[in-house]
């Protein structure tokens, strides 16, 4: 019997991958783990811990196999919460989630499961795993959940072949509605749960005052630019080669206060993040108000008028070459090559169709429709069909 060590969050979906498991011959182990102590800045009963670990105790006692809590805080602090603060400091948006999977659920968690004699870890991620062979080599693949409303492949987006050897996803070619009458079938406590929100493991978190903790309130001024500005109409120059027309398609335009007018007030630019709407603050407009830009070292926020506005749209990315992460090792791209790809650059945005071209600094991710709200430290990720091959962070 292989043994493997079921990540028991206390939800739906990684106890019915438990349950799953357990039907398929393996010996299941049931891990809990604590990443966050602080409830000053959780809001209140949406996703407290201790609830989520009594949850994932009963369905362990249901099924019959053995349940312990491991205590992770201070690796997810350094690792996930650190690593935020730094981020928004600079005037970026990371992506918590995707990291706490590379770093924390399929690294540290990982690590310990091994040690217990593990031969697999598993989760309730809405994926699936198959393996081919490239070369004489195996190589894993990772690939969308079968609920396409559900695919939770994206956050995976991260992971290397290392990882995924010893990972299972048993629910990845099941829908939700269908986990949910297993959990019911087998009278586990969590069918009628409702999916946890907010931060991976934290919860509910009020972000303003969360970041508040550590970023410190500061007053700026909110600048509304208009969609005819000329900044807009920039013609680029016929003659310009291949890497120089991506790198002005991906530009930031350098807006400064003087071009447009001011609409408001805000308590700190790192608070904010590109295509927010909400939390402005600002009354008195025809349409809703996006963000279109921030400046942490001005302290300063540029927002536009609708969904529409010419600011909030980029017809391509840069990724760093140290960003630039394949779980498909063997497809990498070389130098000067380019790929055909279907992209997103966050969950559960519909697959676009884009162009990736490698350069020796890094790789542009070219779309064939410009995409609204491209946002510094988020993921892109790339896929083949069905396959998610690899990511990097938006730069």
């Amino acid at each position: 019997m292989k043994r493997v060590v079921v990540g028991l969050s206390g939800g739906v979906d990684s106890s019915v991958a438990a349950y799953l498991l357990q039907q398929q011959g393996y010996e299941v182990i049931g891990l809990f783990m604590k990443n966050w102590h602080d409830d000053s800045v959780t809001i209140s009963n949406e996703c407290p811990w201790l609830e989520d670990s009594n949850d994932a105790l009963l369905v362990a006692e249901k099924l019959g196999i053995p349940f312990q809590t491991v205590d992770l805080s201070e690796e997810y602090k350094e690792k996930i919460v650190d690593y935020m603060f730094n981020e928004y400091e600079k005037g970026r948006t990371p992506n918590p989630d995707v990291l706490c999977n590379r770093e924390i659920k399929f690294d540290v968690f990982m690590k310990i499961a091994l040690s217990l004699g593990a031969d697999y870890v598993a989760t309730g991620h809405y994926c699936q795993k198959s393996e081919i062979e490239v070369n004489g080599k195996t190589v894993y693949q990772l690939k969308a959940g079968a609920d396409t409303n559900k695919d939770q492949s994206y956050f995976l987006c991260q992971l290397s072949q290392e990882q995924l050897a010893k990972s299972l996803f048993p629910i990845g070619e099941l829908t939700k509605p269908e986990v949910r009458e297993i959990a019911a079938q087998m009278d586990l406590i969590t069918a009628e749960k409702k999916d946890s929100q907010g931060l991976c493991f934290i919860g509910k978190v009020r972000l303003p005052e969360f970041l508040q903790q550590k970023l410190q309130p500061k007053d700026g001024i909110i600048i509304q630019i208009d969609k005819n500005d000329p900044v807009y109409s920039f013609e680029k120059d016929g003659e310009l080669a291949l890497e120089d027309s991506l790198m002005s398609d991906a530009r930031k335009i350098p807006y400064t206060p003087d071009m447009g007018k001011v609409v408001g007030k805000h308590q700190g630019a790192h608070y904010f993040t590109i295509g927010q709407r909400k939390g402005l603050n600002v009354g008195g407009t025809t349409d809703p108000l996006f963000i279109i830009a921030t400046n942490v070292e001005t302290n300063t926020i540029y927002t536009g008028l609708t969904s529409q506005h010419p600011g909030l749209f980029k017809s391509a990315l840069f990724i760093e070459k140290n960003e630039v992460h394949w779980i498909r090792e063997d497809l990498a791209l070389a130098n000067g090559e380019t790929m055909e790809v279907m992209a997103r650059i966050r969950y559960r945005q519909l697959l676009q169709s884009a162009t990736l071209h490698q350069f020796e600094n890094g790789m542009y991710v070219a779309f064939d429709e410009p995409q609204s709200a491209i946002t510094e430290g988020q993921f892109v990720a790339w896929y083949l069909g069905e396959e998610l091959v690899g990511s990097g962070v938006i730069s």
